[in-house]
């Protein structure tokens, strides 16, 4: 009796590379400076925050100085600080928006968005878009393959926002204390 030789099982794709632990956050924004924020820069990030009306409307309350230190240091469970960027992106001394990026979250090829706010005076011009290209970038030069976020529900901005850029909803809505979010997801 014949037997055929083993067969061969050869990846569909080349094997994805592990996500590196440090993100190189220059590469975030061709345009714009990035640095690490710090406690003192709440005063700024409050300010940059509250002229975002539209999405505190959906997403209340309004924040406050202990609320914006708080969420500079928030973590999902089983991560850590090595895995927070929470990050000012600068035009000169201005803020012009702020991101916060947990790597490795919630699989270890994911990079979760918790926030994208832009200074109201750049809405509505592509420059976020702009930025969000940049980040994508880096993101997949840094091995990542997701990029995961959640928007509130009804607000017409932050999903308008998110579709235009690709992503797509991922999941049942996660009810919260004032409405509910709505997963999405892109793939890098």
């Amino acid at each position: 009796q014949d037997h055929e030789p083993a067969a061969r099982h050869l990846p569909a794709h080349p094997p994805l590379p592990h996500p590196m632990r440090k993100l190189d956050i220059a590469a975030l924004s061709s345009t714009y400076a990035v640095r690490q924020l710090t406690p003192k820069d709440a005063d700024a990030v409050l300010a940059l925050a509250a002229g975002n009306a539209l999405f505190y409307r959906y997403h209340p309350p309004l924040p406050d100085r202990e609320s914006i230190l708080s969420d500079m240091t928030a973590l999902p469970p089983g991560k850590g600080p090595e895995d927070k960027y929470f990050l000012g992106l600068f035009q000169g001394e201005r803020l012009t928006a702020v991101m916060d990026l947990i790597l490795g979250y919630p699989e270890a090829d994911s990079a979760w968005m918790g926030w994208f706010i832009l200074s109201p005076a750049c809405q509505g011009r592509g420059v976020g878009s702009g930025i969000l290209q940049d980040v994508e970038a880096a993101l997949r030069a840094a091995g990542f393959r997701t990029l995961r976020l959640a928007v509130d529900r009804g607000n017409p901005q932050s999903w308008a926002f998110w579709t235009k850029n690709g992503c797509t909803r991922d999941g049942p809505e996660r009810p919260n204390g004032f409405s509910a979010y709505l997963p999405m997801k892109k793939a890098l």
